[in-house]
């Protein structure tokens, strides 16, 4: 026999998650390897779930029962059938039921039951059930929580305000301070071109003649 006892946190509020958990074709689309089939009058169902233990692939087909309780979010589920070979049989019973979680808009999922076994198969799958169980508790937790959080993305933050322009500290000099610092050197240097003193070589007369003596 094998034993299950499981509780998955789900970010997503009680109603949300009993919405899905609660519908056959949602909870399968958790379960890889699983299949949804043909729905009877009495209100069972058949699915199938292909499970691989160490090198072996095992197809199981199985008649399913759903009993939900909507007021107080439980259900029970009951399964019966057989591996494709028909060499092992199964019967499986399972209670579950979700309850708000620890911090606001957030639920706990409880899940008790047990498979029992018989046939070629049994041992075999036995031995390797805490792997395969642990397993696919993982891979459902996660597919449970996307499913519940909805096709929508999580909202992005808007995008920040550009800040103010704001005027330097130190302001860098005025574009006309630099006009007028090239205009300053090219006077000089064209009064440079223009002098005398540039365009011929000092003689001592002219020294004479600039101290104010006549030649």
């Amino acid at each position: 026999m094998i034993s299950i006892t499981e509780e998955i946190a789900v970010p997503s509020p009680p109603d949300r998650v009993w919405e899905v958990i609660s519908n056959p074709s949602d909870v399968v689309s958790c379960i890889g390897g699983a299949e949804l089939g043909a729905s009877h009058d009495d209100g069972s169902f058949d699915a199938t779930l292909a499970i691989r233990f160490g090198g072996i692939r095992v197809k199981f087909a199985a008649r399913v029962t759903l009993d939900l309780d909507e007021p107080a979010r439980e259900g029970r589920l009951s399964a019966r059938g057989k591996d494709g070979q028909g060499a092992t049989r199964f019967s499986a019973q399972a209670t579950f039921r979700v309850v708000p979680g620890e911090a606001p808009g957030t639920s706990l999922v409880a899940c008790d039951g047990e498979i029992k076994l018989n046939g070629k198969l049994a041992r075999l799958i036995e031995s390797g059930a805490g792997v395969v169980v642990s397993k696919m508790t993982k891979e459902f937790t996660d597919e449970l929580v996307r499913l519940c959080a909805g096709p929508g993305e999580p909202p992005t933050a808007p995008p920040a305000e550009p800040a103010p322009a704001t005027a330097p500290s130190h302001p860098a000099p005025a574009r006309p301070a630099g006009l007028l610092a090239r205009l300053r050197a090219w006077w000089e240097k064209r009064r440079a071109r223009r002098s005398p003193a540039a365009s011929h070589p000092v003689h001592p007369s002219d020294e004479s003649l600039g101290q104010g003596g006549r030649r």
